[in-house]
């Protein structure tokens, strides 16, 4: 099979540009040697005139290419026509071949830099009355604001509380509560996926010195694990911030720790809240007792047969005394609890 070739064809092409041409200036004269110096301006011109061709209604016929006879032409009424510059007699050349809307807008369309159209002036601004003086200088007297009128007093309440003290945050404790709960908000969210979740955010057990906004707890508290009556008001007289321990939840009390006083430091309370316990928040409220007062032996009374036996012993209290009936008159006669007690001290 013969192979195919285009030498012939590429030699009659050859062959009839060249007849094309009168001589060789005309060769030298191309339509590539005469445009080529001026493609870089006749793209900004066409770009130019693509920005514009929006503002004519009938801008949809574009530029034709020019053939290489249009070319000659263009040079032979350039050389007639005395036009300026190459670029111009182009523009002109196209015109006359394209839609009269074109012609209007290349040829006759003033540039902006010869527009004679005067400047709209912007709105002067309407001047604003001056401040008062007084009211300024009652302002700038101002130093502090008060406590009363103050964006917090609104928050909190009207009178300034004290805060207080935090002894330790413990972000680490999950107790056997703070699992129930989750459990209990991931199944209401799982039997009623239409209803908006409340989102429950995270928290430490914070433990703090006792204020005059735990008693209410704390009083419940220690009725609930004791007995009925029980009153820790007057542990705010003496020195709190160092007997007393109370764990918080957020705004919950969840144990609460106390010594008699700084002289003969006496734990006269120690209670978790049910559903907080074995969570080590016993251990942590005994632990900041010991270290809030030391170099002096503490001592206290449980019964023998309170659980609670095992967490004084890991601490280095030692049974000094057996009392019999000590709690007699405390619990009542159903009460798990033996009315026996030891009495232990842990020597410093």
């Amino acid at each position: 099979m013969r192979a195919l070739s285009f030498k012939p064809l590429l030699d009659a092409l050859h062959k009839t540009t060249a007849e094309d041409w009168a001589d060789d200036s005309d060769a030298r004269d191309s339509y590539e040697a005469t445009i080529e110096p001026f493609i870089a301006e006749y793209e900004d011109a066409e770009r130019q005139f693509l920005r514009t061709k929006a503002e004519a209604d009938d801008m949809h016929i574009l530029l034709q290419p020019l053939s290489r006879q249009k070319a000659r032409h263009i040079r032979e009424s350039a050389a007639t026509q005395r036009i300026a510059t190459p670029l111009a007699w182009l523009f002109a050349a196209k015109s006359r071949l394209q839609h009269s809307s074109i012609r209007k807008l290349v040829l006759n369309r003033v540039p902006t830099y010869e527009s004679k159209h005067t400047l709209t002036p912007l709105n002067v601004p309407r001047a604003t009355a001056p401040a008062n003086p007084q009211v300024l200088e009652a302002l700038y007297a101002i130093q502090t604001t008060p406590y009363e009128r103050s964006f917090l007093s609104r928050l909190q309440s009207s009178s300034a509380r004290s805060q207080p003290r935090v002894i330790a945050v413990d972000w680490e404790t999950r107790a056997p509560w703070m699992d129930l709960m989750s459990d209990i908000r991931e199944h209401h969210a799982l039997a009623n996926p239409e209803r908006e979740q409340a989102n429950e955010a995270e928290a430490p057990i914070t433990y703090c010195n006792l204020q005059d906004s735990h008693l209410p707890q704390v009083h419940d508290l220690l009725a609930r694990v004791f007995w009925e009556g029980i009153d820790v008001s007057d542990a705010l007289e003496y020195s709190p911030e160092k007997c007393t321990v109370v764990a918080m939840y957020k705004q919950l009390v969840v144990g609460a720790a106390f010594l008699s006083s700084p002289q003969e430091t006496y734990i006269t309370y120690l209670a978790v809240r049910a559903g907080w316990d074995n969570s080590q928040i016993a251990t942590s409220m005994l632990y900041h007792l010991i270290t809030l007062n030391p170099n002096k032996d503490i001592t206290l009374h449980v019964s023998i047969n309170n659980p609670a036996m095992l967490l004084y012993n890991r601490f280095g209290f030692k049974a000094e005394e057996f009392i019999v009936g000590f709690y007699e008159d405390y619990l009542d006669s159903n009460s798990p609890q033996s009315k026996n007690a030891f009495r232990l001290r842990l020597r410093r």
